[in-house]
């Protein structure tokens, strides 16, 4: 079970530029991070996958931090690569490094601060 679904993280973060394991969905998070970090990508108007880890929470948070070493969810991946969670994505958006990463421009206002 957990080789399994450390190869669907696999091939979900190598499926859309950015991807994120969060608590809910994009229209109903269930938890404030998540929220957040949608948040943030709305803000940018950057579409994202996701996988809502509470389908299977134990199963994801070992696996997820087999791949990552990071204890928290939300997981947000860019380019397949791990990027972080959500205050690293928050910091890294009022740095405009986010933005950079990403190619896009967007308000310098923090989509939690709305």
């Amino acid at each position: 079970m957990l080789e399994q679904l450390k190869s669907d993280i696999d091939k979900d973060i190598h499926a859309n530029a950015v991807h994120v394991y969060m608590k809910g969905t994009p229209e109903a998070p269930q938890c404030g991070f998540s929220k957040a970090v949608c948040d943030v990508f709305r803000a940018l108007e950057v579409p994202f996958g996701f996988t809502n880890v509470l389908e299977n929470l134990d199963g994801y948070r070992s696996a997820l931090g087999e791949v990552t070493q990071w204890p928290t969810i939300p997981q947000v991946f860019v380019d397949g690569e791990f990027v972080g969670g959500c205050d690293i994505l928050i910091e890294m958006y009022h740095s405009g490094e986010l933005q950079q990463l990403l190619g896009t421009q967007a308000a310098a206002e923090s989509p939690s601060a709305e």
